[in-house]
């Protein structure tokens, strides 16, 4: 009898004590300073003209709960929190559910999050599940239910939370997803929206449609259960005719969120950034990204792929005197696919891969006139292995031809018997020297770029060779601030010059004598289908392998690639080569058609003399007359050409 005694004392006493403690915490609260509910979430980013190209939740999109549908409202609540309306911030009945259900399956199935929760775990808080992070949350949720009405608290989380693709706040993901404003979503569209917050990568309608009806349907259940609809209008409901749009308004950019994925990507690297802002907002972030770039590429991709092709594209635009990325597209569509090809693809590059070859062989004694036999060749490799590479359409010359003329054709027998000589692992260490990270294995294949590159990485080797021979890292972020003006981060335009400054001007010369007409011969340049429509001087290089298309050009202030492929790496067609050369021909022509002075000053010791194109022969007159560019002292007749036997690297 004196333990029933002692326990019912206890319990009172206990209760007695959380009472006290609730009203004690409550009037803490009370008195505690103002949350500041419209400074908080709000996500910027900037152009390079520092022109806003994209805003999450910010005071001109935060929209009142009056000019937001009541279909989102009333889903949102019976989703989220069916007692909004009825507790002080906590339910303590759902938490006793939750926890007796997740004791029961020894497991954690059910959280217990209300409204006013979740709204400050998003504004103020980062994601960490510890106790300290829980005690922080208890305390703000209190301040902001003593200092705001549920309405006010309605509106700010409706104006806050994230639903997927980027967007924050109702009125973004009504106008990205549906093209509408919050006021005139209908009853399915609400039910979309509402189910996305829970998980926005999975539940948004653009990226797994399947799952977001199948989440909203289960928003509807919950209506009729908290008698915001009745059951025999939720049988009536259809989304048959439901339009998903999947674009954002500005200029109507459809690939302009694969240029956002990679700046918020490249914000998570940033040490300097809190990890509570990034997961929270409350950012501006100025990007080297040029609107005109990236909508001119955008265009050049509309007008020469097929939509209804399952062909893909990948292009980058990089400014090679920083680093920094003008335009980037990481697929056709991004509402159909949001995997950025750009970024997280691997791709074989292809012959593209050969001007990092013939930049070391520079290096190392030969010259733009050093000749090879262009001939079918069968190598001697170590272990007894052979290794047989072919041109394309088994085209040679069956005679000694340059350097400048085996770029000019792009020819694989040239590019092994070179590879060879210098020693495999001679182009995995130019590589690397140039910029790239991705380890690269020391074969015979090598320069016929047979290893996969994605293309961030590989644009770091072309811009050394754009910037003159300075590595450059490749940036999107120019900086970064909170949003009372203060610079969280600032880009360091440091350049490191890696490459000798001379040989890199002749290989920059040697890459142009793919679009010339001094080299049409027993072949054709790779790209002289583009040399009428230029009207700047590039550095040009194709590739293709069995599956991909490559075109990287440049000068000093441009630098594009573009690929195209198939994501199941299905073979590809000749004809979708000329598509990756039109798309970096209209974008490059019309974002340098008002530049001056885009091409290269040649260095002091630098000169240039007229030789047969195929050849190396001198000659000043004949239609094959090329200018080949030398350093003082290794032209013709200057000092001995490169000795190299003809029988040492094949049979």
């Amino acid at each position: 009898m004196k333990k029933v005694s002692f326990l019912i004392k206890s319990c009172i006493f206990l209760c007695t004590l959380g009472i006290i403690t609730i009203i004690a915490l409550y009037a803490y609260a009370y008195f505690s300073p103002k949350i500041e509910l419209k400074s908080s979430n709000q996500f910027y980013i900037y152009d390079n003209d520092e022109k806003i190209v994209y805003e999450g939740s910010g005071t001109t999109k935060w929209v009142d709960l009056e000019d937001i549908s009541p279909n989102l409202i009333n889903a949102v609540i019976s989703i989220e929190d069916k007692n909004f309306y009825k507790h002080q911030g906590f339910d303590y009945l759902r938490i006793a559910k939750a926890m007796f259900n997740n004791l029961k399956n020894r497991n954690i199935m059910q959280g217990a999050s209300t409204i006013s929760q979740q709204y400050i775990k998003n504004m103020y808080l980062d994601f960490d599940k510890t106790w300290k992070r829980k005690i922080e949350e208890a305390f703000l949720t209190l301040e902001l239910e003593m200092h705001y009405s549920k309405d006010e608290i309605l509106e700010g989380y409706l104006n806050t939370i994230n639903y997927g693709q980027g967007n924050y706040g109702v009125e973004n993901a009504s106008e990205y997803y549906f093209n509408k404003s919050a006021k005139e979503l209908t009853l399915e569209e609400a039910a979309i929206l509402a189910g996305i917050p829970k998980n926005p990568s999975n539940y948004n309608p653009v990226s797994h449609l399947d799952k977001s009806l199948k989440r909203a349907n289960l928003v509807l259940d919950a209506m009729v259960k908290n008698n915001y609809l009745k059951e025999e209008d939720k049988k009536n409901i259809s989304f048959d005719n439901l339009e998903i749009v999947g674009k954002n308004n500005n200029k109507n950019l459809q690939t302009l969120m694969y240029y956002q994925d990679a700046v918020l990507d490249e914000l998570k690297t940033l040490d300097n950034i809190p990890k509570s802002l990034i997961d929270a907002g409350g950012l501006k972030i100025y990007t080297t990204l040029d609107l005109n770039s990236q909508e001119t590429l955008e265009n050049a991709i509309l007008n020469n792929m097929d939509e209804d092709n399952e062909l893909e594209v990948a292009s980058i635009i990089i400014n090679p005197q920083n680093g920094g990325v003008s335009a980037l597209v990481g697929g056709k569509d991004y509402a159909k696919s949001q995997y950025n090809r750009a970024i997280d693809s691997k791709r074989q590059v292809g012959s593209t891969m050969k001007p990092l070859l013939y930049y070391s062989a520079l290096e190392n004694d030969f010259t733009a006139s050093t000749t090879f036999l262009s001939a079918p060749t069968t190598f001697s490799l170590a272990n007894n292995k052979t290794y047989s590479p072919s041109n394309y359409n088994d085209k040679y010359a069956n005679k000694d031809i340059t350097m400048a003329a085996a770029i000019a054709y792009s020819d694989n027998i040239y590019a092994v018997k070179t590879h060879l000589f210098l020693g495999e692992e001679n182009l995995v260490d130019i590589a690397k020297k140039m910029g790239i990270k991705t380890k690269l294995e020391a074969n015979a294949s090598l320069p016929l770029g047979t290893s996969e590159i994605p293309m961030i990485d590989f644009a770091s080797a072309y811009t050394t060779l754009a910037s003159g021979g300075y590595k450059r890292d490749i940036h999107f972020i120019k900086k970064v601030e909170d949003l009372n003006g203060n610079v969280l981060y600032k880009y360091k335009n440091e350049k490191d010059l890696v490459l000798n400054e001379n040989y890199v001007y002749i290989l920059n010369e040697l890459l142009t004598s793919t679009y010339n007409s001094a080299f049409v011969d027993y072949n054709s340049p790779t790209v002289m289908s583009l040399s009428s429509q230029l009207s700047k001087k590039y550095a040009i290089k194709t590739g293709s392998t069995g599956s991909d298309c490559w075109i990287v050009g440049y000068n000093k202030k441009h630098l594009m690639m573009v690929w195209n492929g198939y994501d199941d790496s299905r073979e590809v067609k000749v004809s979708d080569g000329s598509i990756s050369k039109k798309i970096w021909l209209d974008t490059s022509e019309e974002v340098l058609k008002n530049k001056d002075d885009t091409w290269y000053k040649a260095p002091k010791n630098i000169i240039g003399i007229p030789l047969n194109a195929i050849t190396g022969a001198y000659d000043e007159k004949s239609k094959n007359s090329n200018i080949f560019y030398f350093v003082k002292g290794t032209e013709p007749g200057a000092n001995k050409e490169i000795s190299v036997s003809k029988n040492t690297t094949g049979e």
